[in-house]
C-alpha cells in the first residue's frame, strides 16, 4: 500500500483556501485543480509499504507526535515547482524536526522507500501535467495570507491512485499540548 504521513488543515482553513483560489482557477490552461479532500501537508512520504510494516510505522508514528508539540500555522503566499505543481507557502513553525521524526519512523519501521528530497512545508493546490508558466497563479496568490490554526495530529494516509486519486487515513495521532499557553 503506498502511504504517506501528513497533517490535515482543519475545514474553515480549507474553505478559506478554496475561496482564494475560486477567481484563479481560469488564469492558466492546462491547470488541474484537486479536491479539497486530497489537501493535505505532507511530512513524510513512504511509497509502496508492505502490510506486515503497518503496525510497527503505526506505533513509532504514535512516538513521534507525541514527541513533539501542536503547532500554530498559517497558509501565506504561492510558490511553483519544476513548472509543475503551485503550492501555498506556510508561516508558523516550519514543521521540520516533526518531518523528521515522521521519516525516521517510516525507516526504522521498514518504510524503505523513503522520500529523500529536502523538507519544503507547503500545501499542493494545482498541478500541470506538461511543463507551464505558473507565474501568473504565483502571482494572483502571492500576497494570500490565511488565518492562523493549530495543527494537533500527524494522519498515516494510504494513497488510492487511479482515475480519480483518493487517500484514506488510517490513523490519526495527538501532537503533544503547545507550552507556550
Amino acid at each position: 500500500m503506498r502511504l504517506f504521513a501528513a497533517i490535515v488543515p482543519p475545514p474553515d482553513i480549507l474553505d478559506e483556501v478554496a475561496a482564494a483560489l475560486t477567481p484563479v482557477t481560469g488564469l492558466v490552461e492546462g491547470v488541474r485543480w484537486p479536491d479539497r479532500a486530497t489537501w493535505h501537508l505532507t511530512l513524510a512520504f513512504y511509497g509502496e509499504v508492505p502490510e506486515h510494516v503497518l503496525p510497527d510505522l503505526e506505533e513509532r508514528l504514535a512516538r513521534a507526535a507525541a514527541r513533539h508539540p501542536a503547532k500554530r500555522l498559517a497558509f501565506t503566499g504561492a510558490g511553483a515547482f519544476s513548472k509543475r505543481v503551485l503550492w501555498l507557502g506556510l508561516a508558523g513553525d516550519p514543521l521540520v524536526r516533526l518531518a523528521a521524526s515522521a521519516s525516521a519512523a517510516g525507516r526504522r519501521a521498514g518504510a524503505a522507500q523513503t522520500d529523500d528530497k529536502p523538507f519544503r512545508p507547503h500545501l499542493t493546490i494545482a498541478r500541470a501535467k506538461h511543463p507551464t508558466d505558473l507565474r501568473p497563479l504565483v502571482e494572483a496568490l502571492s500576497s494570500f495570507e490565511g488565518s492562523s490554526w493549530s495543527a494537533d495530529s500527524v494522519h498515516l494516509v494510504r494513497s488510492h491512485l487511479g482515475a480519480s486519486v483518493r487517500y484514506e487515513s488510517l490513523g490519526h495521532w495527538a501532537l503533544a499540548p503547545d507550552d507556550r499557553g
